[in-house]
């Protein structure tokens, strides 16, 4: 069987069914072929149910400290199947309204394993898409433009395979049916972080080995270091600038051991399990690539940048094409897809004004360049920062800890980026986003009024800062 469309879009994650929504709204045919569930990884491996772990081990955290808020609390349990529970509660609910949205527009959706075909009885020019549905049976979809949007998944290590029991990788982590009494985390990006920070509060004995001097490798350094403090003052283990030899893994009734070397100096680390976080891997393979003239190198996709391969009805978006991969970024990406196939009027795409946030606790977040970026691209720099601890509401909240950062630069007086490390900081930055897509300057946000008590007066302060006209410091 044969079904035609406008477009089609290999891969059902945050990216392809964002880009299904609006090509549906610019009244165009789609098809989505997934052999999974909508959603994708964001939803069902990783966003999601990690941002609900880390809320209930916040929310556990904050109970073991009520009495600093005069709340005297007693026989405060931990019952781990029950986040869970919540957890997989969370996920149903986003997928049903996922679900939703395909029928509400009316986007076909192909469940099976697709991969591009090239030329053939079915179409002139490569890409169709030949769908092994659940059943076994063949289906073709044959459309006018393809988008993949196949996503990724964690990398591997040879010698340290996950196997779901004393090796994890992320996905197999969020599984867990019961918390370890101890974590090596192998890999202190943005992942590894988040599960440091989501483990510790949950009671675990965690170590993290990051092989960069520190964590979070492409966040400013002054962040990076003042999440070390912060991260070590709850008593997680971090050694940067370590390298494992992934050959020295061992694997016993007792746990895992690894062997850690920082220069010339080495140590056995221990722990009950392992949690490999080291960066995630394209899924382009067995899609049929091979069958076009499309470019890949280095395990992603090339596009330009209407995200188009070299055979420009076939665009590619999201995860697959490297790059930051978030899942904000592929929904923007499959958008800009939609748009350019629909001959709509495009902006530019700048990935550095692309938001990036890390949900530990405390949250980071940056947009734009950080202060050694924009020196290294010959800006004449200067910054303004401001504490949270001179932040009334974030006293009031108990968590003062953290800062932002405005970089600049001096002689035209653009914001060149934002950092931030603090409470609700993933939820501040959007302000900071909006002002580098608007061209302002820290002068213009600093005489923006901030209402007070919030935490929103750190971006004013931060911003008057530029030019030493904070007021609350």
């Amino acid at each position: 069987m044969t079904i035609s469309c406008d477009v089609a879009i290999l891969g059902g994650g945050t990216g392809g069914y964002v880009a299904a929504i609006r090509a549906a709204q610019l009244g165009k045919s789609v098809v989505i072929i997934e052999m999974d569930k909508l959603g994708g990884t964001c939803l069902h491996r990783g966003c999601i149910p990690s941002k609900s772990l880390l809320r209930s081990a916040e929310v556990f955290a904050e109970m073991n400290e009520s009495e600093s808020y005069g709340i005297e609390t007693s026989g405060v349990k931990l019952v781990f199947p029950k986040v869970q529970q919540r957890k997989e509660a969370i996920v149903e609910q986003l997928h049903q309204g996922v679900q939703f949205l395909m029928r509400k527009n009316k986007i076909q959706v192909v469940k099976g394993k697709g991969r591009v075909i090239g030329p053939s009885i079915f179409s002139p020019r490569s890409g169709a898409v030949a769908v092994e549905l659940e059943d076994g049976e063949m289906e073709n979809v044959v459309s006018s433009h393809l988008i993949i949007a196949t996503g990724s998944r964690p990398r591997v290590l040879p010698g340290l395979i996950p196997d779901g029991k004393a090796i994890f990788s992320s996905e197999e982590a969020l599984k867990m049916e019961e918390l370890p009494s101890s974590m090596i985390i192998l890999g202190g990006g943005v992942i590894g972080v988040e599960w440091a920070s989501m483990l510790a509060d949950f009671g675990v004995e965690v170590t993290v080995v990051e092989a960069e001097e520190q964590l979070l490798p492409f966040e400013d350094a002054e962040v990076a270091k003042e999440l070390l403090r912060l991260l070590k003052k709850r008593g997680v283990k971090v050694l940067t600038g370590t390298r494992v030899d992934t050959n020295s893994c061992q694997v016993t009734e007792d746990g895992v051991t690894l062997e850690a070397r920082k220069g010339e100096q080495s140590q056995t680390l221990s722990a009950a399990k392992l949690l490999v976080s080291v960066g995630r891997q394209a899924n382009i393979e067995n899609i049929g690539l091979e069958n076009t003239d499309i470019r890949f190198e280095k395990g992603i996709i090339s596009v330009n940048d209407n995200m188009q391969t070299n055979e420009p009805h076939i665009y590619a978006i999201g995860d697959c094409i490297g790059g930051l991969q978030l899942a904000h970024a592929a929904s923007h990406e499959g958008i800009r897809a939609v748009n350019h196939l629909a001959g709509e009027k495009l902006h530019p795409y700048h990935t550095h004004l692309v938001p990036r946030c890390v949900y530990s606790r405390p949250e980071v977040a940056s947009v734009g360049y950080a202060e050694k970026e924009a020196k290294a691209l010959g800006h004449d720099v200067v910054t303004g920062k401001f504490p949270f601890s001179a932040i009334g509401k974030a006293i009031v909240y108990g968590m003062k800890d953290g800062f932002v950062k405005v970089v600049a630069d001096r002689s035209s007086g653009d914001i060149l980026g934002v950092q931030m490390i603090g409470p609700h900081v993933t939820d501040l930055i959007g302000e900071a986003a909006l002002a580098q897509i608007l061209d302002a300057t820290p002068w213009e946000v600093g005489e923006a009024i901030h209402a007070h008590p919030t935490l929103s007066e750190i971006i004013g302060e931060a911003m008057l800062a530029v030019d030493g006209k904070a007021i609350g410091m």
